[in-house]
């Protein structure tokens, strides 16, 4: 047994957390960015400059903010929202250390340099339940320029400190409680059947899965049902934990040129193309690598999904089909995605970092396929 395991350096968890933030950031530094979503819900009392990302953080607005921090002498970063706002304040933190552009340290589309310096101190406050991003090394940014998103990614960008307060998720609209729950729901499956899969992160991904399959439908229905907000913060927390050292797949392979090439919110794409990756991750170990550990951790996705000992994998598809439907998630045409994009949307996807870690290599036919279903 050999794996390695980072995370942030220190995990709040609970209600109430929130209030140690502001003793927390004073005793990282004199003056903070605090980034935040473009409607902020909750205030930290800290000598601060604000920072709004709307929507997904792009690399000009990462500029802008990075300038805005230099300017103002921040020498402390607190982000609070969603995983766009964390991902934006994660990457200004690195970049107000580490000279150059964001390019310069970018995958895919960058040319991928390592960070040399430790990031400036970073505090991550979610107020969804869904991308984990506050236990990550890497924030996803997307360019305008290249049509597409890729990761800015590095150990010294784990944060300082993660808040995971349930009660920030209490007034989440359903739209999003769906979509970022899934994007939860996701990032345990995708770590559980990776092939970088390993031991801590099995422990992870099983509780987060038996937790979200419990508590997901009841956070919808009823927003301040705050043992499921509860359950939900903590499943997010762990997959935040299980993508950041096991890796993902195919689900996210197509997220990353979804998220660059139209508006769709990196849940609603995640929880759009799931039901379909999954099954076609099944049929294509049935055919190709049926002693696969892989699909023997589908079935034991099932039966968490289902709490029943004797679903099938298949029976965890269904089951993930029909929580989009309850969840009334829409399809990517609702996002404007046509089928004529999906030859570069297979093209893109197959190149993106995500897709290495899924449990088999797809085929072009597979993934046009798993991406025309979504559509």
């Amino acid at each position: 047994m050999q794996f390695a395991f980072a995370t942030a350096t220190r995990i709040l968890f609970g209600e109430g957390k929130l209030a140690e933030a502001a003793p927390a950031a004073r005793a990282m530094g004199r003056r903070a960015l605090v980034v935040t979503g473009a409607s902020p819900r909750h205030t930290i009392a800290v000598d601060a400059v604000p920072f709004a990302v709307v929507g997904e953080p792009s690399l000009a607005r990462i500029r802008e903010g990075t300038a805005l921090a230099r300017d103002a002498g921040c020498d402390v970063v607190i982000a609070m929202g969603g995983g766009s706002a964390i991902d934006a304040g994660k990457a200004i933190a690195a970049l107000l250390t580490n000279p150059g552009d964001p390019l310069d340290y970018l995958e895919v589309i960058g040319r991928g340099h390592p960070l040399q310096r430790p990031a400036a101190p970073f505090i991550a406050i979610p107020t969804t339940a869904g991308t984990g991003s506050e236990v990550t090394m890497n924030a996803v940014l997307a360019s305008a320029e290249h049509r597409v998103k890729a990761s800015l990614r590095s150990p010294v960008m784990l944060p300082r400190l993660a808040i995971v307060d349930p009660e920030l998720t209490l007034d989440l609209p359903r739209a999003i409680t769906a979509s970022t729950g899934l994007d939860a729901l996701t990032q345990l499956i995708e770590p559980y059947v990776s092939v970088r899969a390993n031991a801590m992160t099995d422990l992870y991904c099983v509780e987060g899965i038996r937790r979200t399959a419990g508590a997901l439908a009841r956070a919808f229905d009823n927003g301040h049902d705050r043992e499921a907000r509860r359950d939900m913060a903590f499943a997010s927390l762990l997959g935040g934990l299980s993508l950041a050292n096991a890796g993902l797949g195919a689900v996210h392979g197509f997220a990353a040129p979804l998220g660059g090439m139209f508006p769709a919110p990196h849940g609603a794409a995640c929880a759009a193309v799931l039901p379909y990756a999954m099954q076609i991750n099944v049929r294509a170990l049935r055919q190709r690598a049926p002693e696969s550990q892989a699909l023997a951790r589908y079935a034991e996705i099932g039966r968490l999904l289902t709490g029943s000992p004797q679903a099938t994998a298949e029976d965890g598809v269904a089951w993930v089909r029909a929580i989009c439907g309850k969840l009334e998630i829409p399809p990517l045409r609702a996002w404007g995605v046509s089928d004529a994009d999906i030859p570069v949307l297979v093209e893109k996807a197959a190149k993106a970092s995500s897709m290495k870690a899924n449990p088999l290599p797809l085929t072009p036919e597979e993934l046009r396929e798993m991406i025309s279903q979504a559509v």
